[in-house]
Formats: structure tokens, sequence, C-alpha cells
């Protein structure tokens, strides 16, 4: 038995100009408010799927979804998603993360730590904000981070000229 070919690929459509007067479309899953920078989708991202398993080192991933399994001794991104069914084991030191699957090692979030109903923490977890829905659990360690953020430059008085 054999199947069809597949179809000829056709040129994607001339992207149109908003009506003028009407915002520009925003890329799907980006937030409404966002603050100036970039997008989700232009986002370095790495996407461990579900059945996935990965260890080792991770770099220069900006955003990191584990919807499988990640074994990893420490990682640094801007974003930690683990969803439902997902785990992380090891240690890993990001700005805001979202764990509704499990987390089982050190997590440090610069930003907040939103813990899901579904989310499990057992370790340590490290946090500026924290978050934790009802159902939600941790089981181990919570610190959390309480001196400033790091401060733009340091101000240095002025010596008068001699």
């Amino acid at each position: 038995m054999s199947r069809a070919p597949f179809p000829a690929p056709q040129a994607p459509a001339a992207p149109q100009a908003p009506m003028p007067g009407t915002p520009a479309p925003r890329p799907l899953g980006a937030p409404a408010g966002r603050a100036p920078g970039r997008e989700p989708a232009e986002r370095r991202t790495l996407v461990v799927g579900r059945g996935i398993s990965l260890q080792g080192v991770v770099q220069d991933a900006e955003r990191l979804v584990v919807e499988g399994t990640i074994e990893a001794t420490m990682i640094h991104a801007t974003e930690l998603a683990i969803t439902p069914g997902g785990m992380f084991k090891g240690e890993v030191e990001v700005e805001d993360a979202e764990v509704t699957g499990t987390i089982d090692g050190t997590l440090t979030a610069r930003g907040s730590l939103i813990i899901r109903s579904t989310g499990r923490v057992l370790g340590t977890a490290r946090c500026r904000r924290l978050q934790v829905e009802d159902g939600g659990q941790i089981t181990g360690r919570i610190e959390m981070i309480t001196e400033p953020a790091k401060p733009e430059a340091p101000r240095v008085p002025a010596e008068p000229a001699a």
C-alpha cells in the first residue's frame, strides 16, 4: 500500500499592514502588558518534550520548558517552566520560575517562584517572591532572597579639581 506524497509547499502569504489606528497584532502566547524587550517567540527556548530525558549541561537558553526529564548540575536561564509530568533534577538559577511538575534539587529564582496546584518542590528553593497555589507542595527548605537587586553602578562623589 502506498501513501500520497506530501503536498508541495506553498509560499506564505504576504503580511498585511494593520489598519491605521489599530494596534499591531501580538504573537500567540505574548502577554498583553509585557515590558519592551524580546518577545517570547524571539527568546532562545529549549523545550524538553514529554517522554524525553536529558542529562548534562544546558547553555545559552533564555527559556527552559520541561515536559520530560532533565538532570543537570547547573543551568542558568531567564525563565523556567516545569509542566505537569515534567521533572527537573539538579541545580538551576533563573529570574522567574513556574512549577506545575516536580523539581528535585536546588532552585534559585532571583525574581518570582510560582508553584501551581500540581507543582512540587523537593530540596531547596531560594526566591525573592513566592506564590504557592492550594495543593502546591514544598518539601525541604525555602530561603527568601531579601537583599536588594544588584545596584546599577556605585555612586562615587566627585572630588574637586586641584
